[in-house]
């Protein structure tokens, strides 16, 4: 039976510090009265969330053969995601991002371990005739695939697939990404506002528009609180934000936000009802820690839509 959703991506855990007492300074300590240790990565919370809203999700990426491995693998397949294409690899530790939480912000800092690793051969592209679509995040965190990317979308497409990319922040800030060559081959491309300005290197989300027109499919903009903003050649397409007094942290907001869109493309929703989805999702995922915890299930799901935002589904 085939999949409807493949995700490709990084794999790594995360440790959330809540509560900190100030700023880290060298050579000084200070101490978080708040400590979570859960599933992380861009991929695997979306792939997560995904599986938890009804869509059957497969999961290709890499891990070490360690504690922190064993970990993700189990999160996975507790959230129904098929884990079957991740490879366990002995040679290479799975990676860790620590969470430095304050608020509606926070630090982040990651070992990218076996993520860094992962590379086109460890894809099985002759099995995407399986699915329906392809999503891929964090660009910037896998050099081994970066190479690789144009032909790895360009291969979905090929297969029949309908495409996704979210390719978050760079953290050498150096922007590398090929997206003439790359984006025609994404049906929904995914930044967060700060990103797709760094990418663009713009000052205003018009601007950057106008110089990902003419490769660029549809861009999907995800704006905080500002809600969110699609662009496909000349026509706009606007959601509001679900604000709320719920709020627990924003981790995996974004990464929500795109599976409650994807999910809803997938049902053939329009593209203002897939927004909406995607910030109710983005919204939803804030009343709990971490990236996964207010996605048990989608009967969960439905009752906090309807119990925090008074919205039937």
């Amino acid at each position: 039976m085939g999949k409807d959703v493949l995700v490709i991506g990084e794999l790594n855990v995360d440790i959330l510090l809540n509560k900190i007492n100030g700023f880290p300074v060298i050579g000084q300590e200070i101490v978080a009265d708040g400590m979570i240790f859960t599933l992380g990565s861009s991929s695997a919370i979306f792939a997560a969330n995904l599986a938890s809203l009804g869509t059957t999700t497969s999961f290709c990426g890499v891990v070490g053969k360690d504690i922190f491995g064993k970990y993700i693998l189990t999160e996975l397949d507790n959230k129904k995601v098929d884990t079957r294409l991740i490879v366990e690899e002995p040679k290479y530790q799975t990676g860790l991002t620590i969470i430095l939480n304050y608020e509606q912000d926070r630090a982040n800092v990651t070992h990218c371990g076996a993520m860094e690793h992962f590379k086109l051969s460890d894809i099985p592209t002759e099995r995407f005739s399986q699915y329906k679509h392809l999503h891929l995040s964090s660009f910037f965190l896998q050099k081994g695939l970066q190479k690789d990317i144009v032909q790895l979308f360009k291969t979905a497409r090929e297969k029949g697939l309908t495409t996704s990319l979210d390719i978050q922040w760079d953290p050498a800030n150096e922007w590398q990404f090929p997206y003439k060559l790359c984006l025609p081959y994404v049906d929904f491309f995914l930044p967060n506002e700060a990103e797709i300005l760094a990418l663009t290197d713009t000052d205003q989300l018009s601007n950057a528009f106008d110089v990902l027109d003419d490769c660029s499919n549809t861009i999907v903009v995800k704006r905080g609180v500002n809600g969110a903003l699609a662009y496909n050649k000349g026509t706009y397409t606007e959601s509001v934000p679900y604000l709320h007094s719920q709020f627990v942290d924003a981790i995996g907001a974004g990464d929500s936000f795109n599976a409650g869109f994807i999910s809803s493309f997938l049902q053939g929703k329009s593209l203002q009802d897939s927004l909406m989805f995607g910030n109710l999702s983005g919204a939803i995922n804030t009343t709990a820690p971490g990236g996964t915890a207010a996605f048990s299930d989608l009967s969960s799901f439905v009752k906090k839509a309807r119990t925090i935002f008074n919205i039937e589904l």
